[in-house]
């Protein structure tokens, strides 16, 4: 069996963005229907190819719109290629959209079990780990307040906690270590570095220059949608400081 957790092959991710305004989805149907709908493709992705091997940390580096999120949603199977093929090894947790699986007026208790089931767990799994998430989420004295009335720092807690209570082939990171305050982001820290010594496999995008640098062993450069530089994340990231 081949060594790589995710490769992915020639992969676009086209957008057909209206070039008018449509004021109802009516409007917009029969617009279709009579072939009067015009729009202009948006490719957030072209023709991106590259290979991460199990057990490696990579990290997603581009300025905003480059499609660094677009991309990590194609390899976690929220998003489905336009063209292209996207191969990947083993369990994935995903944790790219904050609160994505979470319903705000359901108390975090609730959502626990929500966000479990949608990640695959069992309700007897997730009541066995309950203890061990809200540690680690230090959320205990708000466990039946709704999700609506936490902070995106709480959030983010929680959805981490949940996703990396078990050790998952494949870790995918949004942004998410950039929510909350110093020492929760240390604890994530410390969390994915005992994955990464367990051969978990971790596909990240910060903003932090210093994270990337000091957690990834590689790295990749977008610019519009493609990919434009690659190899050993200090030299990608000094590429990336010093582009405009």
């Amino acid at each position: 069996m081949s060594n790589y957790a995710i490769k992915i092959s020639d992969v676009s991710m086209v957008f057909d963005l209206h070039k008018e305004n449509i004021s109802s989805l009516k409007e917009m149907i029969i617009k279709r229907l009579k072939g009067q709908l015009q729009t202009e493709k948006f490719y957030a992705l072209q023709n991106i190819s590259l290979t991460i091997e199990k057990g490696e940390v990579a990290g997603i580096l581009g300025f905003n719109g480059a499609g660094k999120s677009t991309l990590l949603k194609t390899i976690a199977g929220v998003l489905v290629p336009s063209t292209g093929k996207i191969e990947t090894q083993g369990k994935i947790a995903p944790l790219i959209e904050l609160g994505a699986g979470f319903d705000m007026e359901l108390t975090a208790r609730e959502n626990i079990f929500l966000n479990g089931a949608i990640l695959g767990y069992s309700r007897r799994f997730i009541q066995n780990k309950f203890d061990e998430i809200i540690d680690f989420a230090e959320i205990h004295d708000f466990l039946d307040v709704p999700l609506k009335n936490y902070s995106s720092g709480m959030i983010a807690r929680i959805g981490f906690s949940i996703a990396t209570v078990v050790k998952p082939d494949i870790l995918i990171v949004d942004e998410i270590l950039s929510v909350g305050d110093y020492k929760f982001q240390m604890k994530c820290e410390e969390r994915i570095r005992t994955m990464i010594g367990d051969d978990t496999t971790v596909i990240m995008v910060s903003h932090s220059i210093e994270q990337i640098r000091t957690m990834c062993t590689k790295a990749f450069l977008l610019q519009q949608g493609r990919l434009i530089a690659q190899g050993e994340a200090a030299e990608i990231c000094d590429i990336y400081m010093n582009s405009n």
